[in-house]
């Protein structure tokens, strides 16, 4: 299974976020990656700066030929069309696309899988948990309700309708 999280704080030529998250799909799906299930879209505190605009996020599984760092390339690229300009660490964007989990791989292609953050962003646990409940840390073992049910409430994601 290839999951990969989408996040946007910041308008794009599509629209508002959650239109840009939509957009994105598109496109990765006319790139040959076939989006077979979405999680909602969820409204999450922008971190570290709460005065920044809020996100929406949703996790995606993907299907796709690309082996890990090809696949990543192409997210990086979609980033880049709709207007991503990589600058400071956690600095609000247009989009934001995350190579999640390849097939249950640890390290690829000089890559390290599991994203290596997912396991601290209820941004991302808790659109997983919805979109894949029975998935599996392939490290830990983990379950990703577990996981977000271990993280503060002050970042907790709403669900947007």
């Amino acid at each position: 299974m290839i999951l990969i999280a989408l996040g946007a704080n910041l308008h794009s030529h599509a629209g508002p976020p959650a239109a840009t998250l939509e957009a994105a799909q598109l496109r990765l799906e006319a790139l040959g990656v076939k989006i077979l299930a979405r999680s909602s879209f969820y409204e999450t505190p922008s971190w570290p700066d709460p005065g920044q605009p809020a996100f929406v996020n949703a996790v995606a599984v993907v299907e796709t030929t690309l082996q890990p760092a090809e696949l990543l390339a192409l997210l990086h690229g979609v980033e880049t069309a709709f207007g991503r300009m990589r600058s400071a660490p956690n600095a609000p964007r247009t989009l934001d696309i995350d190579l999640l989990d390849h097939d249950g791989r640890v390290t690829a292609d000089g890559l390290t899988l599991p994203h290596p953050r997912m396991m601290e962003r209820s941004f991302v646990l808790a659109p997983l948990a919805e979109v894949v409940p029975g998935w599996r840390h392939p490290v830990t073992g983990a379950g990703a309700g577990e996981l977000l049910a271990g993280l503060p409430d002050r970042d907790a994601p709403k669900k947007l309708a």
